[in-house]
Formats: C-alpha cells, structure tokens, sequence
C-alpha cells in the first residue's frame, strides 16, 4: 500500500486515506526507484486517465467530452485520449497541430480560446477545424470571414461562482450581447451552435452548474422564438481533482448539473464538457529535492524548506495559495512541525506556502526527496522557458 501523506495542513481537512492513494502513487513511485530521473520531474500514470475518462464519460451519458489541451499536453495523454474517443478544446495552433499529429481528426477539435489572432482563425481553418467559441462582435466577424460556415459557441461571463480559480472577467459576454450575437451569426454565414461559460476551475459546488444553464436555457428559448436553433450546451470544466480540501464525488456533480440541464431545456441539448483538472490531476506525482532547510529566526519555531521546485517550473498554482497540494516524504517520517516552502529562484515571489501551515519531518535534510501529489493537472504545462536558468518541468508517462 502506498504510504499516507507525511504532510499535513493544519487550516484544511485531512487528506485522503492511504487506500485511496494506492493505485497511481504505488506505479508511480516503482518507475521512480526504477529509472530514476533527475528531480524535479512530473510523472504521469496514464492508467488513471484512463480511469477518469471512462468514469466520466459514464456519468454523462450522450456528451461529447473536449480534453482542455493545457491542462497537460504531454503527447502520451493526447495520443491516450485519442484512442479513447476524445473530442479536444485547444487555445491556440501548436495545440491544434499536437492533437492532429497524434491521431485526432479536424471534426474533433474545438478552438474554445475567444482570443485568437485572424491568422490564427484562418491557419484553424485550414486545418479543418469547423467549430469556434467567441465572445464579441470583432471576434465573431473575424471568424466569419476567415472561418465562413464555421459553427460557434458563445461564452457568457459568470459572476464569482467560488471556484478555487476563479476566471474573472476576462472571457465571456453579458447574456443578453450573447443573444445578440448568436442571432447575427446566420447573417455572417456561421451556424450558432449554442451557449458556452466556465464555472472555474477546481469548483467544489456541484450546484454552481445551475445559474448559468437557467441563463443558458433563456438564451435558446429567446433565440427558438425567432427560429434560431441552438442545438448544443457546453458547461465547460471545473470539475475538480484530489488536493487538500476534499471535493464531492462526480456523481453529486453529474447529478446536480444533468437536474439542471433537465429543469432549464424543455429539449434536452447536445452537452459539450471541457475536462481537464478532472481527467489528470490525480494522475500526476511531482517529485523534487530538498535543496536547503533553514531557520531565520530563534523565536520563529517555522522552517524554510527550499526545494528544486517552484512557482516558475511547475507549481504556478500556488500563487494565493489557491491550490493546497497533498505531500508526501519518501524515506522521511517521524515527529513533524511548521515550515515555510519555496521554490529556488532569486525571486521573492516564488513562495509556495506562507499562510496554509504545512508540517513536514523534523529530520528532513537537504537532499531528501518530496512529492507534491495530485500534480497531473497545470504543473508541466505551466513552466517557464528557463526563469534564472531553470529548465521547465519535464514530464515523463507510463
């Protein structure tokens, strides 16, 4: 059985139980006592990708899935989602070009990202990519004219739903400019193929679905009354993994949101989800090295643990402390207390945790090794080209 977490955080509940860890991290760590990488390095256990897809995919039963690409773009996972029956939200051509090269068709792929050059729109099309998310007027009209006859999703902005990573206001309309903007798409030659929003990433509320599929159901009611058919409903991601703070399970979620689709459409909708937290955060472990443990006070009874490891090359997530990691000390246990952890750049910034207590063996050294669990998800794909000369995570899959 793989071990429990040797490290705790004092302001959430306790982590998972060993059982519930076993699969993944018991692979997972026979293929690092095997090979032996060089720390800091992400592994991937292609298994439970597999797992989650296919649980997934039954508790929406008749959706279409659209793996999120930058959640992880190792091309193991794609190539994986492909021989599965993966459809794929890309942002950008290098993710159309990656998804395509490993096997995916053009009718597969959805360009979710509302901000995209004209070129960008064109090179997708060309590519053969039919399907689009807009949020305004310019965006709409460009992709009429480099993508004519293309089908679009448009995105309403949501108000905070209380997600760990909320997205603001940066992506989406008011319903209202939606309505209007997928009544003129027949006038520009596009197909509206229905409403889109995101509720957040890592939302733990299974009833945040609702507001925005009642907006939703208006909006295609609205535009059913002046002959305009939307035929599809994308909910987007947000479906959460495994860290600190335990989340519901996916059935509360299917429940709550499939209720939801029923209330707010008289006709059920095609249902389009982004997955990407959900399909491969608990399939990640990251393993990295205790480079320095100091103390900077004699009355401060908190140790800083630096690691090989930081918010520059692969835990971008811990900026406000938002995602809280579950972690784990191979070959350490024993008596534990309060540290500080932090990243190794010259940088003040690149701090991990400050304000969420973690508590880590008093016999830790440097050298030792340290897995942040539940990493699959936002860490590799994350990483800067080389902040002071570190080199992005590297990413390895079995």
């Amino acid at each position: 059985m793989a071990p429990q977490p040797t490290a705790s955080v004092d302001t959430a509940t306790p982590p998972p139980t060993a059982v519930e860890l076993t699969g993944a991290i018991a692979r997972i760590r026979e293929y690092l006592e095997r090979e032996k990488p060089a720390t800091p390095c992400l592994v991937i256990d292609l298994q439970t990708v597999r797992e989650r897809y296919t649980e997934l995919f039954e508790a929406f039963d008749g959706a279409k899935l659209y793996y999120a690409v930058k959640a992880n773009p190792a091309r193991e996972v794609v190539r994986l989602l492909v021989e599965l029956g993966a459809h794929f939200d890309v942002a950008s051509p290098p993710e159309i070009d990656l998804c395509l090269a490993e096997g995916a068709r053009p009718e597969q792929i959805s360009y979710g990202n509302t901000i995209k050059k004209r070129a960008d729109i064109g090179y997708a099309y060309e590519r053969g990519v039919r399907l689009f998310t807009t949020d305004s007027e310019a965006d709409l009209e460009a992709i009429a004219e480099m993508a004519p006859g293309a089908a679009v999703f448009c995105r309403i902005v949501l108000a905070d739903t209380g997600s760990l990573t909320p997205f603001g206001h940066k992506f989406g309309c008011a319903p209202e400019m939606a309505t209007r903007l997928l009544a003129k798409a027949p006038e520009l030659g596009l197909t509206p193929a229905g409403v889109s929003f995101h509720v957040g990433s890592q939302q733990l509320d299974p009833r945040a679905w609702d507001a925005a599929v009642e907006q939703a159901g208006e909006i295609t009611a609205k535009l059913a009354a002046e002959g305009i058919e939307l035929r599809m409903l994308n909910i987007g991601g947000g479906l959460p993994g495994r860290y600190s703070r335990p989340a519901p399970p996916l059935a509360d979620f299917a429940a709550a949101i499939n209720a939801s689709v029923t209330e707010h459409f008289p006709s059920r909708p095609q249902l389009v989800l982004e997955p990407g937290r959900f399909l491969v955060s608990d399939a990640g472990l990251l393993r990295c090295e205790v480079v320095l443990v100091a103390r900077k006070s004699t009355v401060d009874d908190r140790r800083w643990v630096y690691l090989d490891v930081g918010r520059y090359n692969g835990l971008a997530e811990t900026e406000n402390e938002y995602i809280t990691y579950l972690l784990a000390t191979p070959g350490r246990d024993g008596d534990t207390g309060p540290v500080y952890l932090a990243g190794p750049t010259c940088d003040g910034d690149d701090v991990l945790y400050q304000h969420n207590i973690y508590r880590l063996p008093m016999g830790l050294r440097a050298g030792d090794q340290l897995d942040f669990l539940n990493t699959g998800a936002y860490t590799a794909s994350y990483s800067s080209i080389a902040f002071n000369g570190f080199a992005p995570l590297p990413t390895h899959c079995l």
